[in-house]
């Protein structure tokens, strides 16, 4: 079985491409900074991992996903080589993401950003909020409203 799960801070926005032809295909590439559940000598540290996901997924991670967002991501671990400019063969590890998600409410994603500087200026896009969102920035259902639900 290959399966990766990691929780982690993006290190940059997610680069996007588009494969080209009829059919264009979006690829996201990002990498994670996944702490280190142990520290040598009090010190703090992190693993940074390559992600790579495709279509939909690459897509929601171009429209929403900014640096220092913290987000979680299941998927596989491929690895590949290349030969670069210089003749020598390259290897790489990546994970191809099959899911991933949000992993802090974005009143908290909003308090790290203001706590940790950006390097760019660009403002991340305003992800729609209910009117009717708590302080921690999860919506508040009212009560009754299960009959109404179409999963019960």
């Amino acid at each position: 079985m290959n399966k990766a799960i990691l929780m982690g801070r993006l290190t940059r926005d997610p680069e996007v491409r588009y494969s080209a032809g009829e059919n264009a295909l979006a690829i996201a590439r990002y990498t994670l900074a996944v702490d280190r559940r142990f520290r040598r000598d009090g010190e703090a540290s992190a693993d940074f991992i390559s992600c790579v996901a495709f279509g939909r997924s690459a897509e929601f991670a171009e429209k929403y996903f900014r640096q220092g967002l913290k987000i979680a991501v299941t998927g596989r671990i491929q690895t590949g080589s290349y030969t670069n400019r210089e003749g020598q063969k390259v290897y790489t590890t990546e994970v191809v993401v099959e899911d991933q998600e949000f992993a802090e409410s974005k009143s908290s994603s909003d308090s790290y950003a203001a706590s940790h500087p950006q390097q760019s200026a660009a403002p991340a896009p305003s992800m729609p909020s209910p009117s009717a969102a708590s302080a921690d920035g999860f919506m508040n259902i009212p009560d009754g409203i299960d009959e109404e639900l179409p999963f019960n």
